[in-house]
């Protein structure tokens, strides 16, 4: 007697698509990638990715692993982001992200000497735009708008003696290469965006034409959560400052008597964020924020969040989004 197998046959599915990275030049990274559920809905979520794409490209280019990196003493040293900047569209945008999404990310890395570095990020939606360096005259002069563009400004630093979030000092890893890296032509330089920043709480020209005062002063406190602020060493992860600004966002959104619905149709244009100081785990944030509107345009706007440690009054970021939403008329 024979046994007889019955063969079943499996509905055939395509294999879950994996990051597809090639190095285009010593200095510039490829990706092509889908869009999962753990980065998109949330902003922080694909801000996360942004920053692991520099962080991997800054290993795949600069010789040293971004991710154990340690200083010439043995301590670790982390690539801490400094100044964060997103260019949008109405057409690609943070929250445009869906599950499925095919995307093409070229991300190129500049030289700022031992102790920082920069990376330019341009994120195309489809999954076809061949692979090319970012070329700074495009990210700042000439844009394209079927596409989103991120800067990240990155400092090495380490914690000082006292082991504490407040006190890091610049501290780079024994084997960081970055000599090969292009120079960025100095009237690009983010130190002066981020120096006019610092010193007047806001990334907005308040003076400019075409611009009226909106919210003069609105504020709040955020006690640091840490079941989803820190990040794995024990410093307030740089994507949760997204998450806080959303978070006060969204308590002056309702303030204003707007809705939910229009808040999560909101499209962000431009965000920029720099960060001044890390805090403790037990901080308490105060946050203080302030709009302008466009004379011409109601549903342009600019909102500056400055964020503060309660307790020491330090500024520790220095926030600026300019939105577009539904005509409040």
């Amino acid at each position: 007697m024979t046994a007889t197998t019955k063969e079943t046959t499996l509905p055939v599915t395509p294999p879950l698509a994996q990051p597809e990275v090639t190095l285009l030049d010593s200095s510039s990274v490829h990706r092509r990638l889908t869009i999962k559920p753990a980065m998109c809905g949330h902003n922080t979520l694909f801000v996360s990715q942004l920053g692991d794409w520099t962080w991997d490209t800054v290993t795949a280019v600069c010789g040293t692993d971004v991710f154990n990196a340690r200083n010439e003493a043995g301590a670790p040293t982390y690539l801490a982001f400094y100044y964060f900047h997103i260019r949008a569209t109405p057409r690609v945008h943070l929250r445009r992200f869906t599950f499925g999404d095919r995307l093409t990310v070229d991300s190129t890395v500049f030289g700022f000497g031992s102790e920082s570095v920069l990376t330019l990020h341009r994120i195309a939606l489809g999954g076809d735009d061949p692979g090319r360096p970012v070329d700074p005259v495009e990210f700042f002069d000439a844009p394209r708008d079927d596409c989103m563009y991120v800067q990240n400004f990155n400092r090495w630093i380490t914690r000082g003696r006292d082991g504490g979030n407040r006190n890091l000092v610049r501290s780079s890893p024994a084997d960081f290469t970055h000599e090969h890296l292009p120079a960025l032509p100095e009237r690009y330089s983010p130190r002066h965006v981020y120096q006019r920043a610092r010193a007047a709480g806001t990334f907005h020209d308040a003076t400019g034409p075409g611009w009226r005062a909106g919210v003069e002063d609105f504020e709040l406190t955020y006690p640091i959560d840490i079941t989803r602020d820190i990040n794995g060493v024990g410093l307030i992860y740089y994507a949760a400052y997204f998450s806080v600004v959303d978070w006060a966002l969204l308590r002056l959104w309702r303030h204003l008597g707007r809705d939910d619905r229009t808040f999560l149709a909101r499209v962000v244009v431009d965000h920029k964020m720099c960060y001044l100081g890390n805090a403790q785990l037990d901080s308490v944030l105060r946050i203080r924020m302030k709009t302008w509107e466009n004379r011409d345009d109601p549903t342009e706007e600019v909102v500056n969040v400055l964020i503060e440690d309660q307790e020491t009054t330090a500024v520790l970021a220095v926030s600026t989004l300019t939105l577009r939403h539904e005509d409040r008329a």
